[in-house]
């Protein structure tokens, strides 16, 4: 007869990270990072810099595995580091001039899909290179909640612990978040 309540994978390997296991590590990271590299992408607008955030965050997460709490999901708990690793980025230096260019050939985007006419991969590019733009004006917090809810698709209790703050609060931040990133592209993106 099975355990009645076997622990669970994500548990196994928490276990398996603050014991210090090199390959558990090696996972985690394997898992995780690409996922926290378009996070600190999207907040940083460049690539470069997100790199580096980005090894920070699990440098990070590696020193501080400690104060993780067992039975918490891990990915807020990752995105909090992350968040807290790129606001003290700012505190230390100012913002570093943003280059969609530079960016799109760092990371290898390619905007236009093959299908598209070079008319219409024309307007592909500018539209995303426009909403890219319209991110990177809004507010830090508003940013952060908006990437997190729409492009990392997480629910608004974790981008509430991600951001400190109480659960109505960071419902506001998307909110108001969407407004202010929907009337920055008024007019500027070019819509079928």
């Amino acid at each position: 007869m099975p355990p009645a309540n076997p622990p669970s994978l994500e548990a196994y390997v928490l276990e398996e990270l603050r014991l210090g296991d090199q390959n558990a590590w090696e996972g985690f990271i394997l898992q995780h990072q690409d996922r926290m590299l378009n996070y600190l992408f999207h907040l940083e607008g460049h690539y470069e810099e997100a790199l580096d955030l980005c090894q920070e965050t699990f440098f990070r997460a590696w020193k501080g595995i400690g104060t993780f709490r067992s039975g918490e999901p891990i990915l807020p708990w990752l995105y909090t580091i992350a968040r807290n690793v790129q606001i003290e980025k700012h505190r230390k230096k100012s913002h570093g001039q943003f280059s969609l260019e530079e960016a799109f050939e760092e990371n290898g985007f390619e905007p236009i899909a093959n299908t598209a006419s070079s008319v219409k991969g024309a307007e592909i590019a500018q539209n995303a290179e426009r909403v890219r733009a319209a991110l990177l004006e809004l507010p830090e917090e508003y940013r952060s909640a908006v990437l997190l809810r729409f492009m990392q698709d997480q629910s608004y209790e974790e981008i509430a612990q991600v951001q400190g703050c109480a659960i109505g609060t960071a419902k506001s931040r998307v909110f108001r978040g969407k407004e202010m990133l929907e009337k920055a592209l008024e007019g500027r993106v070019m819509l079928e």
